[in-house]
């Protein structure tokens, strides 16, 4: 593959180079989500995922979103529960980010759950959560794009920071 230009920050890289175009993007911190289904009597979750790209939509309504893989085996899992849950791992988890993200056998049993109101599937220690319900899917070249309406959600005070990816490493943000 040829090199990526570094010259000058104002140097074109072609747009339509996959290595390129994650280089460059990767400069874009985001948050490290873990997203779960399952049902109500399970005491852990069926299915989860970690999503980089979970947000904020609208307030009213209240709609959150992610976009999953559309090539992943665990989306149509969560996409077939209707609902789902997403943790926002808090800095101190990244062990729970990686345990999912390579799909270790021991991942559901590793970790502790708490349930929320409807019952979703928290990872214990989250930062925060949302609890949804998939109000749409629309395709967006190789990923779907999931509005999640919010029915319930919360956070811990007393988790100081969030997980963060950026350029190929994991952090916490630093508040001035």
């Amino acid at each position: 593959m040829p090199e990526l230009a570094t010259a000058t920050p104002l140097t074109p890289v072609p747009a339509g180079d996959a290595r390129a175009f994650r280089s460059v993007l990767g400069h874009v911190p985001t948050g490290v989500t873990l997203v779960t289904a399952g049902g109500p009597a399970d005491d852990r979750p069926s299915a989860a995922m970690v999503v980089g790209t979970f947000g904020s939509v609208s307030l009213d309504p209240p709609l959150v979103c992610f976009l999953p893989d559309r090539a992943s085996t665990t989306w149509p899992l969560v996409r077939a529960a209707g609902a789902f849950t997403a943790s926002v791992l808090a800095g101190h988890q990244v062990d729970v980010c990686r345990a999912f993200a390579r799909k270790e056998d021991d991942r559901f049993e590793r970790f502790g759950w708490d349930r929320t109101p409807g019952g979703g599937h928290v990872v214990h220690g989250a930062a925060a959560w949302v609890e949804c319900v998939v109000e749409d899917v629309l395709e967006t070249g190789d990923h779907d794009l999931v509005l999640g309406r919010v029915v319930a959600l919360g956070a811990d005070p007393d988790v100081p920071h969030s997980l963060v990816f950026s350029r190929g490493a994991y952090g916490v943000p630093t508040l001035v």
